[in-house]
């Protein structure tokens, strides 16, 4: 197992040279592209299955095979990186997601769709991990909080404007343009990758994949994504599609994780990079994060549909608040968690994730439109105070070379924390409609727990916080 290393908040804030910058600016077009492409297509499942003559059970399977194809692929990055190079990985992906959206364009039956949408989640897998992999070698610990920020804007911004986007090209264009949407974006990346992107050696060109160990986090990692899924479809857990999907996740998981820990040969994830105390806590807190940031992506929209009774372009443009926040406080964030160390920003943005969530747990359908709109204004700013801040102090704690393996991890704990934040709110919502309660109930339920999760993220933020503040003293 490797050794970590602990870093502190540099005295003074480090100049960022243009040529990171650049790097930046190539990594956010493959993240933007990858972000969006999900949002897009999700509001257009009905428009496909209609034109295609399925039903919408199988066009569901659009956007699941693409979220369990996107966690087969999200542990390989470390490998991959140590093997070919992490610019070598990340090019990949993106010609592969990119090849994948204009085919997915053309497909002449679901089948066909569904099988693309399969090869564009094992790109999406990688895209992401490498990118922010990438960044985190070329940008190093002490400016790691500004650069990241710049990829976050994907993170805040694609979803809130997806809605409004897709709503516009399904009213006015046939769906296959939400796929070739992406291929503008596709070939500018690949431009700019040849043009700016450094070459990162490969740290090791013989190493081994680890087969079994692949096999064990790829079967957990997928069951449990469609396990958490279907929870989240059918409402209810005695489902045996259900409970057998999370149990053989959580047993294959619980195996490689035994395994990885007791093995004295390579792994195919270094899991000794958590005993460093920060990059533990930064995941912990990275976890509840996701829940209370994927959970509302499923839940806002929701909200302004069914309790609002809004169309698709109009909830879009009420999401643009949110987004806008986020912009704005993605780069503040990222110039104080340099400064400070996420943990104190990611704290900060936890208090205000709760004290813009608590209206909507008390309010009612009458909940005043411009309130809601400043509400989602600093839901989107905290967002940004607390779900990158919280990244770059993940990837602060490690070396250079254990970057790989530390973005395969930190995308791998978002994602779970999104998939079950997701799952238990539209549960929520779903029993309270069955039980016959007024609509409005389901949602204050759902925001209650959504708070929840925002306290649970509070907490670890504080965590976060004080292990990196004892790091700093130690040094």
């Amino acid at each position: 197992m490797s050794e970590t290393r602990t870093v502190s908040a540099p005295p003074a804030i480090d100049p960022i040279p243009a040529s990171v910058w650049r790097v930046a600016g190539v990594v956010v077009f493959g993240a933007i592209m990858s972000m969006l492409d999900t949002s897009l297509v999700n509001i257009g499942l009905d428009t496909i299955a209609a034109d295609l003559g399925a039903g919408l059970d199988g066009a569901q399977w659009i956007a699941s095979g693409y979220l369990l194809a996107l966690a087969v692929t999200l542990p390989l990055c470390g490998w991959l990186g140590r093997r070919i190079g992490l610019d070598r990985v990340w090019v990949g992906a993106l010609i592969g997601f990119t090849v994948a959206s204009a085919l997915c364009a053309f497909a002449p039956t679901m089948g066909w769709l569904i099988a693309l949408r399969i090869v564009q989640g094992l790109a999406a897998g990688l895209l992401t991990p490498a990118g922010q992999a990438l960044i985190g070698q070329v940008a190093g610990p002490h400016r790691l909080g500004r650069v990241m920020s710049v990829t976050g804007i994907a993170v805040v911004g694609a979803p809130a404007i997806g809605p409004t986007v897709g709503g516009v090209m399904l009213e006015h264009l046939h769906w296959s343009w939400l796929f070739l949407i992406n291929i503008p974006f596709g070939l500018v990346a690949f431009v700019l990758a040849v043009r700016f992107l450094p070459r990162v050696p490969a740290s090791d060109t013989a190493a081994r994949l680890d087969i079994v160990g692949f096999v064990l986090i790829a079967v957990g990692l997928s069951a449990l994504v469609y396990g958490l899924g279907e929870f989240g479809t059918r409402g209810s857990a005695t489902a045996p599609t259900v409970w057998v999907s999370v149990l053989v996740g959580v047993l294959a998981l619980g195996v490689f994780l035994v395994r990885s820990i007791r093995s004295r040969t390579a792994t195919l994830l270094d899991v000794g990079l958590f005993r460093s105390p920060v990059f533990a806590a930064a995941n912990v807190a990275n976890f509840f994060v996701g829940v209370a940031l994927f959970g509302s992506m499923l839940l806002l929209p929701l909200y302004f549909q069914i309790l609002h009774g809004e169309g698709l372009i109009a909830t879009g443009l009420l999401l643009l608040s949110f987004g806008l926040g986020g912009v704005i406080a993605l780069p503040i964030g990222g110039l104080l968690t340099d400064r400070f160390g996420g943990g104190a920003v990611a704290t900060v943005g936890g208090v205000v994730l709760i004290l813009t969530t608590l209206p909507f747990v008390f309010g009612d359908a009458d909940l005043n439109p411009v309130l809601i709109q400043v509400l989602l204004l600093l839901r989107g700013m905290a967002t940004g105070f607390a779900a990158m801040p919280i990244v770059s102090s993940a990837y602060a704690a490690v070396r250079p070379h254990e970057l790989p393996d530390a973005a395969s991890f930190v995308n791998i704990v978002q994602r779970m924390g999104g998939a079950i934040g997701a799952a238990l709110l539209a549960v929520v919502v779903y029993r309270a409609s069955a039980a016959g309660l007024p609509v409005e109930v389901g949602f204050q339920r759902a925001f209650g727990w959504l708070t929840a999760a925002a306290v649970v993220s509070l907490g670890t933020s504080i965590i976060l916080w004080r292990r990196e503040s004892r790091s700093s003293m130690e040094k």
